[in-house]
């Protein structure tokens, strides 16, 4: 289990967001005291949690910054329980020796169900049919409503969601063209667009499925918008800050576009049951859902399994595969005695630790070593157990930032 030098308590993991169960069964059974929130928490209440706290799982409400983890020096390892990671001040995570997981592909199906059922609806104003059944009106009309099939839909964002849209899309009888900030290569007969505008000049449907790079905030506006033809439909299941919802309202108004879906939104509740505003609401033809494109019980099963799976085996071996902020290692096999050194990315740092190695009369059988921008990770199997002068000796090396020993 993940330890650094000196600790001997049960080490605790906080688990908040309601992340599903089978994270807080993984933990627990790898020896994790484990305490586990619905809501999400801020910076003063998040910083007083964290108190003693080795492991820390959230989702996509609750925000670590730097101030958090300068604060909070003893937590070793992060799980973003979700695909987005900006929440977290990686690079200050990666400073501090925090390593850093989440769930690039474990929501995938369940986003791009929910986007298709949104384009049908949408095409069908399924929304507006049934608000009037339940007002009493029998509004039995094939005015306005329409097939997907033959339509072209405008996939902006052809990564591992957008591109399973593309798929599933087209076997519904869609044409599909994209747009990517990286050449990607086309699925089935999807067509690459060589510019935003012209994808949204073509395009009958419209969906965004970008990541949550700073760069991309504010990128959907009234000038995009108005490049959309006419009537269309327009779909935001990625980040809410992408889009100005104030021209979506305007557009949706004068009636240049015929019906939105969004699942996400600059300003979110961070609990359950809390108020939600947006300008948006009570408009014909608008589907709004509170962030639930990944929130199926299958995806949420998976992505509790699949993250926590990543923070026992970091807590257990030292394995950072798929981590988002440090260097990736996997050394399989284990010795007497490992450890772990998260180190600065300077020269001779592994000959120095080898030779401390040797003066303890030890022998290495077996290390890796990786590298990703300023850090260095090394993780060494031993050949005996490890002396605690050794271990002291490896933590005042300089360029030291972490060490970490499985016992």
């Amino acid at each position: 289990m993940l330890r650094e030098e000196g600790e001997s308590e049960m080490p605790r993991a906080l688990l908040l967001e309601n992340i599903d169960p089978m994270a807080t069964e993984l933990l627990s059974s790898a020896g994790y005291e484990v305490q586990s929130l619905k809501g999400a928490l801020d910076e003063a209440d998040l910083t007083a949690a964290l108190e003693g706290v080795h492991l820390l799982g959230i989702r996509s409400k609750t925000h670590v910054t730097a101030e958090v983890l300068a604060r909070r020096p003893e937590l070793a390892a992060i799980g973003a329980f979700c695909i987005g990671t900006n929440q977290i001040d990686l690079a200050a995570a990666a400073a501090g020796g925090v390593a850093v997981f989440n769930a690039p592909y474990s929501n995938t199906r369940s986003v791009v169900e929910l986007a298709i059922a949104e384009i049908i609806s949408l095409a069908r104003r399924l929304i507006d049919r049934d608000r009037a059944l339940h007002a009493g009106i029998w509004d039995k009309s094939a005015s306005g409503s329409h097939e997907i099939r033959g339509r072209t839909l405008g996939i902006v964002g052809y990564g591992n969601i957008g591109s399973q849209l593309s798929v599933l899309a087209e076997s519904l009888g869609m044409r599909v063209i994209f747009y990517d900030l990286e050449d990607k290569l086309a699925l089935g007969n999807a067509e690459a667009c060589g510019s935003l505008e012209e994808l949204l000049e073509r395009a009958e449907t419209v969906t965004l499925h970008v990541d949550g790079r700073a760069g991309n905030a504010g990128m959907f506006g009234a000038e995009q918008f108005s490049r959309m033809r006419r009537r269309s439909l327009f779909l935001n299941l990625s980040r809410g800050f992408v889009v100005d919802h104030e021209a979506l309202r305007d557009h949706l108004l004068s009636g240049h576009i015929a019906g939105a879906a969004v699942d996400v939104f600059p300003d979110e509740p961070k609990s359950q049951g809390d108020e939600f505003n947006s300008v948006l609401r009570g408009l014909p033809n608008v589907i709004l859902t509170p962030h639930v494109g990944g929130s199926t019980q299958e995806a949420q099963y998976d992505i509790g399994r699949f993250v926590a799976g990543k923070l026992v085996d970091y807590s257990r071996t030292g394995t950072t595969t798929l981590s988002v902020n440090v260097p990736a290692v996997a050394l399989h096999g284990s010795s007497a005695a490992r450890f772990a050194l998260l180190h600065r990315n300077v020269p001779g740092v592994l000959a120095r630790m080898d030779a401390l190695i040797g003066e303890h009369g030890l022998n290495v059988d077996g290390q890796v070593l990786a590298t990703r921008g300023e850090l260095g990770y090394v993780v060494t199997d031993v050949n005996g157990e490890l002396p605690p002068s050794l271990l002291a000796m490896l933590t005042e090396l300089p360029e030291t930032v972490r060490l970490l020993t499985f016992p």
